[in-house]
């Protein structure tokens, strides 16, 4: 499974087609954070929320390198279809954690990021902790996400922008205060109201909860999609 996923990774940096979405990530948090200052869990938060789409677009792009006939191969290779496709997720997840590296850099230098200035703001390190748990709670859905929308499971590129496109959409519909539904996708904007506040725990262990549901789902879809279509 290794060898998989590096083959994979490596077609992904070779082709040039990792270059799209780290270039948007910077422009996106570039904008996000040049704006002005803003402390550490909002600012977090919200670019938790707005990278999701970026991530989950990197992921649909990396399974999306492959041939098919070579996935067919990697499944006959590997043994399982279990097996690769947790290559291709695994594989997904490295490119992945390096935007969540660079989101939680990149503010510090450009001066995005303030301490607290009113009696009772969370503090700095307070702050920081709920953004980095914040990066890292959006990243399954979003690998997931972009997986669903890769060409193994939607055979072509219109169905799978829709797929990618309605997705994120609805996660910042659903989303929304008031919404009878919120647990119907991933909790972007809930996450980042959540780190407003620092490390709320009753706030932070509900957004995991939903994230962790929604992933585990969106996971179970995959695997019967993928295996409807092999």
């Amino acid at each position: 499974m290794t060898a998989m996923i590096r083959m994979r990774l490596s077609g992904f940096v070779r082709t040039g087609r990792a270059l799209a979405p780290l270039l948007t990530a910077l422009v996106v948090l570039g904008v996000i954070y040049g704006g002005g200052q803003a402390q550490a869990g909002e600012a977090y938060g919200f670019s938790a929320a707005v990278l999701f789409a970026v991530v989950a677009w990197q992921t649909q792009i990396l399974l999306n390198v492959e041939p098919d006939v070579q996935r067919q191969l990697s499944i006959v290779a590997l043994g399982r279809l279990g097996r690769e496709i947790a290559a291709g997720l695994l594989a997904a997840l490295v490119p992945a954690l390096g935007l969540v590296a660079l989101a939680l850099v990149l503010p510090w230098p450009i001066g995005g990021i303030t301490g607290p200035e009113r009696p009772g703001d969370p503090s700095l390190v307070s702050g920081v902790v709920a953004g980095v748990w914040a990066h890292l709670l959006l990243v399954p859905p979003a690998l997931l996400l972009g997986a669903l929308a890769s060409r193994a499971v939607v055979g072509n590129a219109a169905r799978g922008l829709a797929v990618l496109a309605g997705g994120t959409i609805l996660a910042f519909v659903f989303g929304t205060k008031g919404s009878p539904v919120p647990w119907l996708a991933p909790p972007l904007l809930p996450t980042a109201r959540a780190t407003v506040d620092g490390l709320e725990p009753t706030a932070l262990a509900l957004q995991t909860a939903v994230a962790s549901g929604w992933a585990l789902v969106a996971l179970a879809g995959y695997f019967a999609l993928r295996r409807r279509n092999t």
